[in-house]
């Protein structure tokens, strides 16, 4: 099965040009206001069959010594409305100077890792869907 490698941006596009792991260039157009994950399967219009895959992306990878802290600090993001991944004991966010200096005022430890982006999709999008055959 060919695999589409994309960004979290990319994923939530519903008009797109990408590239399959094969090298072929595919135009993607699928359901607005869908947001595609890791793992997901996407089928094209004569018939084949491609898996999604998460993009490894620049990110801020942020722990606290309190849950407590966590929650604070998730609380401030939100107000951002800025996409947040939530993990066992961290958040990570795409790269941003600004929230980095932000979170580290709140008293986080923030450190630069590059790994697929996989943020919450929000208390209305109607929860987390996997399309398999």
């Amino acid at each position: 099965m060919d695999r589409l490698v994309l960004t979290f941006e990319q994923r939530q596009k519903s008009r797109l040009r990408a590239t399959l792991d094969s090298g072929e260039e595919v135009a993607l157009v699928l359901e607005r206001g869908a947001v595609r994950r890791g793992g997901d399967r996407v089928t094209s219009a004569d018939g084949r069959v491609f898996e999604v895959v998460s993009a490894p992306e620049k990110l801020l990878h942020i722990e606290c010594a309190s849950p407590g802290q966590l929650a604070r600090i998730a609380y401030h993001l939100g107000n951002r409305h800025v996409a947040v991944q939530v993990g066992e004991g961290f958040l990570r966010i795409a790269e941003d100077h600004v929230l980095e200096d932000m979170v580290r005022r709140l008293g986080a430890r923030v450190s630069h890792v590059e790994a697929p982006f996989e943020p919450e999709s929000g208390a209305y999008a109607g929860g987390h869907h996997h399309h398999h055959e």
